[in-house]
């Protein structure tokens, strides 16, 4: 299949684990543990039913959506994804270059494969920094001044990885930075030359935000890194002083309980990502889009909510707005288009996204995404019992 031919998000997963190595595409693809959280971000979207209303005008769907003073051509952007060029070599870039043209948010990771300013200076004037808080408090202040040289007005502090995540695909494939290839890794480049040759050309992907202590002994694994990065203790008065410190716009990327929602606009937090770190944290954990409703309900509109979480077709953006959502994230659909097919697969991914977002629109007879509410909402005897239902323009 090539990549024009792939008709969904799922098309673009097949065709790139085909392209990229095992051990690259796990860390893309994989979640925490057994995967069942994974799983259910993507299961729990299919469970909610739009009501389709026809004899409305819909020949120029509204896509354009406000949000923190900037206009944006769609309500969806590049969730942030550490090292992301594991995807494809320069898939970094190639995304920001996109978020530029597409005028659509770009998160910049911590742990980017690329240097922030060089994302920030691709995404033109469209780039947002993703913060890991660790122990390190010069290393956050760093990180803090150059994401604000480098034009970022929008900071999202992650605040669900207490403990780093256990992914078991990474550990069976022996996955360390720097890279140390195992026998098995070598005959996976072997077999996948493009990936390899690409790598070779590019270097190998790296943290581009900060440096790793390399003197003596064997290369961490990525928990080892990720415990690195964190700070166990970091807690609301943490934040509040990360309140404090940012100029910018704040949000708290991580939030799956009202309450948490509720602190974080009492902490002056300007938004929140409800997110379950695309399943790859707590096995445990519900899926983004089932605790959204709850968590818009209790909020009542004060600050504006993102979700992020199994983001695959255009009608789960319409699914997320009509629970309470004002934009959402999406991480692996732009991974894999990267995979699939480089810069060409990239920009097919974004078109759809946009194109099945439009087509949504059109079905339920909501020319506006702006004015899409709960009243979309099929209710029935199949909808989940823990999902209370925004009314009607709440």
């Amino acid at each position: 299949m090539s990549i024009t031919r792939a008709a969904s998000i799922d098309d673009l997963r097949r065709l790139g684990k085909k392209r990229v190595p095992r051990f690259a595409f796990d860390f893309v693809d994989g979640g925490a543990e057994d995967e069942v959280n994974l799983a259910k971000n993507r299961s729990a979207f299919q469970a909610i039913e739009l009501t389709p209303r026809y004899l409305v005008d819909v020949s120029e769907p509204v896509t354009e959506t406000v949000l923190f003073g900037t206009s944006y051509a769609v309500p969806f952007g590049m969730a942030p994804v550490g090292f992301l060029n594991m995807a494809w070599p320069g898939a970094d870039l190639m995304i920001a270059r996109l978020a530029a043209e597409k005028r659509m948010p770009h998160v910049i990771s911590t742990a980017s494969s690329t240097p922030l300013e060089e994302i920030a200076e691709a995404a033109g004037g469209h780039a947002w920094f993703q913060l890991y808080v660790s122990g390190d408090e010069a290393m956050i202040g760093g990180l803090l001044a150059r994401a604000e040289a480098a034009g970022c007005d929008v900071l999202l502090v992650t605040v669900d990885i207490p403990q780093p995540g256990k992914r078991d695909r990474d550990i069976r494939n022996r996955l360390q930075i720097p890279f140390r290839p195992t026998p098995g890794m070598i005959a996976d480049l072997v077999a996948h030359p493009r990936w390899a040759l690409g790598t070779l050309r590019a270097g190998a992907p790296q943290f581009g935000n900060f440096s790793l202590d390399r003197s003596g002994g064997a290369p961490p694994s990525l928990a080892e890194i990720q415990q690195r990065m964190i700070a166990p203790d970091f807690d609301w008065n943490g934040l509040k002083r990360l309140r404090d410190q940012w100029k910018g716009k704040l949000l708290v990327k991580g939030i799956l309980h009202s309450q948490d929602a509720l602190m974080a606009a009492e902490a002056g937090c300007d938004g929140i990502v409800v997110s379950n770190h695309g399943g790859r944290q707590a096995d445990f954990a519900p899926a983004s889009i089932a605790v959204l409703p709850q968590i818009a309900n209790a909020l009542a509109g004060r600050i504006p909510i993102l979700l992020d979480g199994g983001i695959r077709r255009g009608a789960d953006i319409v699914r997320a707005k009509a629970l309470g959502a004002s934009f959402v994230l999406a991480g692996r659909a732009f991974a894999y288009g990267a995979a699939a097919g480089g810069d060409a697969g990239v920009r097919h991914a974004f078109g759809l996204l946009e194109t099945e977002l439009r087509r949504t629109l059109g079905q339920i007879g909501r020319p506006d995404f702006n004015a899409v509410d709960g009243s979309v909402l099929a209710i029935n005897d199949r909808q989940k019992p823990d999902m209370r239902l925004p009314a009607a323009g709440a």
